[in-house]
């Protein structure tokens, strides 16, 4: 029986799925694909297939209701060497294995794993993967035919790669879907709905545990728990005011999109900020935000602010102009929703600028 099912997973052919390349490509032999639900790891893993023939790679869901991993991963090894072609074994959605269970896998040539939690292993490279950014969305979009329609579609219904084959009508619902796909429990998809529900905004861990503790019985252990999970995953993100690490934290979530898909309230400021977040994300390692200022990027002595509606840049230059001094400001991007043009603050140019350009010259 064990055979007969490795037997028919050795059968998938990949030969046939339509894949757009990502920016992002598995280089290493032994690579570790890190990223959260619905980033692209899979469609990542059949694009590296690609260069091999079927006869070459044995690809195992291990999320597959249909067979039981323990008793896959126990025969593997006995498998492999009945089958001397496989070259390359490909483990999707691995748990957490003991490092001696590779040692019987030296015959391999190439070993991919992908994960949403945090794994090492000796010998092996990580892929950290994210969602689309705004560049690779429009390379997978074929639906709209000019960047501003592809910017309103990627504003209103995210990052997710799988999003663009959904129908518009059932985009926000698929999102919807999603969030529970994430979610094991009821109380997790509570507490991912109130972090979602507070992306952009500053909020503390403490907070965030007091307001979900007015409506559910749970105990801090189990929030903290439950938060440290889902930043492990990298679903949601935390950014650090400039020096002052106790201070309360900026949240963002790793779908702008999602925020729409747990609130009939708009928020164009907390969505514009979430994707501009993402986006310096990809980019930077570290990311702070000041008082009246969404970004501080300190190596590069820049500030990035997010304002979908701009126009009153006289009263936010006096805002911000003390810290523009403290801290020698060299460097001004406003990123807008459509808005275009220069304005100066303090004798430094700022580009007030659309998204939708903006994020293309990252």
């Amino acid at each position: 029986m064990l055979m007969t099912n490795l037997e028919k997973l050795y059968e998938i052919n990949f030969e046939k799925i339509s894949i757009l390349q990502r920016k992002i490509q598995i280089l290493e032999p032994f690579t570790i694909i890190k990223g959260a639900s619905k980033s692209g790891k899979t469609y990542l893993i059949y694009d590296y297939l690609a260069q091999f023939t079927t006869t070459q790679y044995l690809y195992i869901d291990l999320n597959d209701l249909r067979f039981d991993t323990n008793t896959i991963l126990y025969n593997i090894d006995r498998f492999l060497i009945q089958h001397k072609d496989i070259e390359v074994l490909v483990l999707d959605n691995c748990p957490k294995l003991e490092n001696d269970f590779f040692i019987n896998l030296k015959m391999i040539k190439s070993i991919i794993l992908t994960t949403s939690q945090s794994l090492y292993y000796n010998g092996f490279s990580t892929i950290n993967l994210h969602p689309l950014d705004f560049e690779e969305y429009i390379l997978f979009d074929t639906k709209h035919q000019n960047t501003t329609n592809s910017f309103n579609s990627f504003l209103k219904y995210g990052n997710f790669p799988e999003i663009i084959q959904f129908n518009e009508t059932k985009q926000l619902s698929r999102n919807q879907e999603i969030l529970k796909i994430i979610t094991h429990t009821h109380l997790e998809f509570e507490i991912l709905k109130l972090f979602i529900q507070s992306s952009g905004e500053l909020k503390s861990i403490f907070q965030l545990f007091n307001t979900l503790k007015l409506t559910h019985k749970i105990s801090k252990d189990i929030f903290y728990k439950i938060s440290d999970k889902l930043r492990d995953q990298e679903i949601i993100y935390f950014c650090q005011k400039f020096k002052q690490p106790k201070a309360p934290k900026k949240l963002y979530c790793y779908n702008h999109a999602l925020i729409d898909a747990v609130t009939i309230n708009k928020k164009f400021n907390n969505l514009l900020s979430n994707m501009v977040f993402l986006e310096l994300n990809k980019l930077y390692k570290k990311i702070f935000y000041l008082d009246y200022i969404d970004f501080y990027i300190q190596e590069y002595n820049s500030i990035i602010l997010a304002i979908p509606f701009f126009n009153d840049y006289v009263s936010l230059s006096s805002k911000i102009l003390p810290t523009l001094q403290e801290l020698h400001i060299t460097n001004i991007t406003i990123v807008t929703i459509s808005t275009t043009k220069t304005v100066f603050m303090d004798e430094i140019e700022a580009e007030v600028i659309p998204f939708y350009e903006w994020a293309l010259t990252l």
